[in-house]
């Protein structure tokens, strides 16, 4: 319903004014939407001056649709009008195709160069292919493209003192509307305190400015939204262009909004800050490959290896994992200029400090798996040393005892009764002992850590054994010459002599004791040192003369005896036996 005038001349003010608002409106839409047309025609090195002229034929809008859809169309060659009507119909055709509304727009009427009808088109092409692909986390589903990219707009914009967005024309008019959008995702770019005491031609231009540093088109100029209420269209084509270049949430959630980039960024930081000083403290410390000779110590560290590699290592990977999670939902806003990533914060700084790691935990466990074997068996062999040691102390204890009780034995004036088993003892201590030098000579060459100690043992147990073998040697002999000594004379006759006790003495003492001498090559061999060896070999000469004498000694005995013939000749038997006694006592 029409309003009330006051008259005819009141009335024609009103339309006039109307008319030129209209036309004022068209001149900025038609403004707005060539510089709209040729941000998409310059892709293919295509552009327009006038866009009622320049759509006629047809060619520039099927560029202009196959640019927008990645879709080559057909189109007819010819300049005829009708060439022009058929490659409109085409462009139409393929919005028809596309389920775009086209209403009362005919392929003559943009051939013709209809303003109205051109500039509808254009509208309806933006409406389909700039903003109805906008997505905002909480709309609802049967809102508009207009409504969707207000709240949009309302988001971004929440929270900023004065500022309040509630249409496209008139709340965009001072600029600040503009300069919030911008500062929201480039709060570098933009004081808002300099924006709340600028004019609004300032704060557009500088809304403009920095938005086509950004990648935003200017479709806009201050002038034309300088005004009580700008063109809606306008404001939404230059709005929906930022909304396409500044980064968003894209659909399914899988993306950051521009109030959490901020808080994203320090978590990624403090995440990196963390990571890479302990990587590179534990390649340090994996890279060490000096490890303790101690059993007990190696084990230690080759446990903590494990814990390492099974439970830490676990848990910094994932780490490394979320690292990595951040920073492709913030690489967008690294692209768009609102991060700026410092030299080593990339992955690939993280994952390079990693491979480092990786490699040295590898060359570890390559060094210290075999030294954990190595110590394993070198311990089996000490321990084993340590068995034949107790064993060997025990035979040396049981020839001791054994030994004392046939010298009790000779004290009483009986005769010996364990030669034979404290013998057995003395073999099988030496054979332990042989043993035991082989076994220490393999862990001399490893240089096993408790060396010393273990061949202190085996040297002693070979001290002792050299002593009890001349205890043993002197104990005997004495055995078998004072019992003859003792003996009555006229019992001294050939037929005693070869009775059973003294001739098997003298036979059980020549097949026992008469050997050759341990050579000095063999004692340095299982000796720990030349010197050793060659204390050794001294006793064991000594103890091999000894064991000589006894026997020459006694067929010295049997010779008298064979030679004197008779018990009335026991006189001379004594005299011959007497140098071999005095030489035994020396």
């Amino acid at each position: 319903m029409w309003p009330s005038y006051q008259d005819e001349h009141e009335f024609n003010a009103h339309l006039v004014g109307r008319m030129c608002c209209m036309d004022e409106r068209d001149r900025v839409q038609k403004k707005t939407f060539t510089k709209w047309v040729n941000k998409h025609l310059m892709k293919v090195r295509k552009h327009i001056n006038d866009l009622y002229e320049d759509l006629r034929d047809g060619h520039n809008l099927i560029s202009l649709l196959e640019v927008l859809s990645g879709i080559k169309l057909p189109r007819e060659k010819g300049r005829m009008r009708f060439h022009r009507l058929q490659n409109v119909q085409i462009a139409l055709d393929f919005l028809k195709q596309r389920q775009v509304k086209l209403v009362n727009i005919r392929n003559d009427d943009i051939t013709d160069g209809n303003p109205k009808l051109t500039l509808g088109l254009i509208w309806t092409i933006i409406l389909h292919f700039q903003i109805s692909d906008i997505y905002i986390s909480g709309e609802s589903g049967d809102m508009s493209a207009k409504e969707k990219l207000l709240l949009w707009t309302q988001k971004v914009t929440a929270g900023y003192t004065g500022i309040k967005c509630t249409n496209f024309s008139s709340c965009w008019s001072d600029g600040k509307m503009f300069n919030a959008l911008i500062h929201r995702y480039r709060p570098d770019l933009v004081d808002m305190e300099r924006v709340q005491i600028q004019s609004n031609r300032e704060n557009l231009e500088q809304a403009f400015e920095v938005a086509e540093r950004l990648g935003v088109t200017r479709l806009l100029d201050a002038e034309d939204v300088d005004v009580p209420s700008p063109d809606e269209k306008s404001v939404i084509t230059y709005v929906s262009s930022i909304y396409d270049a500044f980064p968003k949430v894209p659909e399914g959630g899988e993306g950051i909004s521009a109030t959490e980039v901020d808080s994203r960024w320090q978590e990624y930081q403090s995440r990196v800050d963390s990571l890479i000083p302990w990587i590179k403290q534990h390649t340090i410390l994996m890279s060490d490959k000096s490890f303790p000779q101690n059993p007990v110590e190696l084990k230690a560290l080759y446990n903590q290896y494990i814990h390492f590699k099974e439970t830490e290592i676990l848990a910094k990977e994932r780490e490394k994992g979320r690292i990595e999670e951040l920073y492709k939902l913030l690489e967008v806003w690294i692209e768009f200029g609102r991060i700026k990533l410092p030299q080593g914060y990339h992955p690939n700084d993280v994952e390079e400090e990693w491979g480092k790691l990786i490699i040295e935990m590898l060359e570890r466990e390559k060094s210290l798996r075999p030294a954990v074997e190595r110590l394993e068996l070198l311990l089996q062999i000490a321990n084993k040393i340590q068995n034949g040691a107790l064993n060997c102390e025990e035979k040396l204890t049981l020839a001791k005892n054994t030994l004392q009780a046939d010298a009790a034995h000779l004290e009483s004036g009986q005769p010996v009764q364990c030669e034979s088993d404290v013998i057995m003892y003395i073999q099988e201590c030496e054979g332990l002992i042989r043993q035991l030098q082989v076994d220490l000579q393999i862990l001399r060459d490893e240089n096993y850590y408790q060396l010393e100690e273990l061949a202190f043992r085996v040297m002693r147990l070979q001290d002792e054994l050299v002593t009890l073998r001349l205890e043993c040697t002197n104990l005997y002999r004495k055995g078998h010459f004072t019992s003859l000594e003792l003996a009555p004379p006229s019992t001294l006759t050939t037929t005693h002599l070869k009775a059973e006790p003294l001739t098997k003495g003298t036979h059980s003492s020549s097949t026992s004791w008469f050997r050759k001498p341990m050579t000095r090559a063999e004692l340095v061999s299982i000796s720990s040192s030349e010197d050793e060896g060659n204390l050794r070999f001294v006793y064991e000469l000594l103890s091999w003369v000894e064991e000589m004498q006894v026997g020459v000694c006694s067929k010295c005995l049997s010779s008298a005896f064979r030679f004197t013939g008779s018990s009335s000749s026991s006189k001379g038997a004594r005299l011959l036996y007497a140098p071999c006694v005095n030489s035994l006592n020396y």
